[in-house]
C-alpha cells in the first residue's frame, strides 16, 4: 500500500508541474534519455507517452490526463512507419484536451529524401508527409534534415515554424576533445559546406572527395590531393546508412598510412552489418550524435534543441 502511495504522490506532483509550467515535453521510451535531456536543457518538465501495442498491432496510447497549452513531442523517426502514426494519434489526442501549440521535436526527420518523381508514378514523399506533419504540428524542429533540391525545411513542411538546425557545433567542440590537430574529410561535394562549418569551429583542416554512385552497393570515392599519412582523419557525414560510402573512402585512405581513421556523423542508422564492414575496413573509432539512439551515440544535441525549443516556446523563434 506505501508504494502506491509514493506512485499517486509522484503523479500529482507531475499533474501540477505540467499545469504550473509554460510547456511540457512529452517523450517516447526508445527515445527516453535524449528526450530528458533536452527537458533539462530547455527547462521544462518531462512526461512520457504510454504504448501499448496489441497483439495485431495496432498501437493504444495514454497521454497525461491534464496538459498546458504548449505541448512539444520529442521522437526521432528512424524506423518512421509506426512511430509517425502513433506521434499524429497523440497530437490529435492533444488538441483534443485543448493544446494549443503542438510541437514536434525530431532530431532525425524521416522521408525527407524523396523529394522529385524520378520516373512517372513515384510518388513524392517528402511532400506528403510534410503536409501531414504541418497538419497536427504547429513548430517543427529538427536536426541535420536530408534536404538536397530545397533551401529550406518550411518548403518541405508548411508549418507556421519550422527549423533545421546544424550539428556542426557540437560535433566540432567533441572532434577537439579528441585529436590534437585530425583532418576532416567529407566523402562528397554536396558535404562540402557542411564539412567547412565544422572545421571552422576549432580552425581544423579539412579536405572534400568526389564520388560516383551507380547504385546502393557500387560507390566509387576519388580521394583529393592532400598529405594523409600521419594524420588522425575523421570521416564526416550527415546520415550513414549502409555506410558503403564511408566504408569505400576508409579503404582509400588507409593505403596512405594514416594514423588513425575515424567516422562521426549526425544521423546513426548503420543498418546491416555497416559496422563490422567499417572496422574491417581500418575505422577506428565510430561516433554520431544522439538524433538516433544508437551505442555509437557520443555527441549530445539537447543544447542546440534545448535554446531553439526554449525560443519557440517563449514566441521569440
Amino acid at each position: 500500500m506505501r508504494q502506491k502511495g509514493i506512485t499517486d504522490f509522484k503523479s500529482v506532483l507531475l499533474v501540477m508541474s505540467l499545469l504550473s509550467s509554460n510547456g511540457v515535453i512529452l517523450g517516447f521510451s526508445e527515445y527516453r534519455e535524449p528526450a530528458i535531456r533536452l527537458a533539462r536543457a530547455a527547462r521544462l518538465p518531462y512526461a512520457e507517452v504510454d504504448i501499448h501495442t496489441f497483439p495485431d498491432g495496432e498501437s493504444r496510447l495514454l497521454l497525461p490526463e491534464k496538459l498546458p497549452s504548449r505541448v512539444a513531442f520529442c521522437r526521432s523517426l528512424d524506423h518512421p512507419n509506426g512511430k509517425l502514426l502513433e506521434l499524429i494519434l497523440a497530437a490529435a489526442s492533444a488538441r483534443e484536451q485543448g493544446v494549443e501549440h503542438c510541437t514536434l521535436v525530431a532530431p532525425y526527420l524521416c522521408y525527407m529524401r524523396q523529394d522529385k518523381a524520378f520516373m512517372p508514378g513515384e510518388v513524392v514523399s517528402q511532400r506528403i508527409i510534410g503536409k501531414l506533419i504541418a497538419d497536427y504540428f504547429t513548430e517543427v524542429l529538427t536536426v541535420d534534415a536530408h534536404l538536397h533540391r530545397i533551401a529550406h525545411l518550411s518548403e518541405a513542411i508548411p508549418a507556421g515554424v519550422a527549423m533545421n538546425l546544424k550539428a556542426t557545433q557540437p560535433m566540432a567542440h567533441f572532434l577537439a576533445t579528441q585529436f590534437d590537430n585530425p583532418l576532416l574529410f567529407g566523402p562528397d561535394q554536396e558535404s562540402e559546406q557542411w564539412v567547412a562549418a565544422i572545421a571552422a569551429h576549432e580552425k581544423l583542416d579539412y579536405v572534400v572527395a568526389s564520388k560516383q554512385r551507380f547504385g546502393d552497393k557500387d560507390v566509387v570515392v576519388k580521394l583529393p590531393s592532400a598529405s594523409y599519412q600521419g594524420r588522425d582523419i575523421v570521416l564526416l557525414d550527415d546520415v550513414a546508412s549502409t555506410g558503403r560510402t564511408l566504408e569505400v573512402a576508409a579503404r582509400e585512405l588507409e593505403s596512405h598510412a594514416p594514423a588513425s581513421i575515424s567516422v562521426l556523423v549526425t544521423h546513426a542508422l548503420f543498418v546491416g552489418d555497416a559496422q563490422q564492414r567499417l572496422a574491417a575496413a581500418g575505422v577506428k573509432n565510430i561516433w554520431s550524435c544522439d538524433s538516433i539512439s544508437h551505442q555509437s551515440n557520443a555527441v549530445h544535441l539537447d543544447e542546440i534543441l534545448g535554446n531553439s525549443l526554449a525560443a519557440i516556446f517563449s514566441g521569440e523563434a
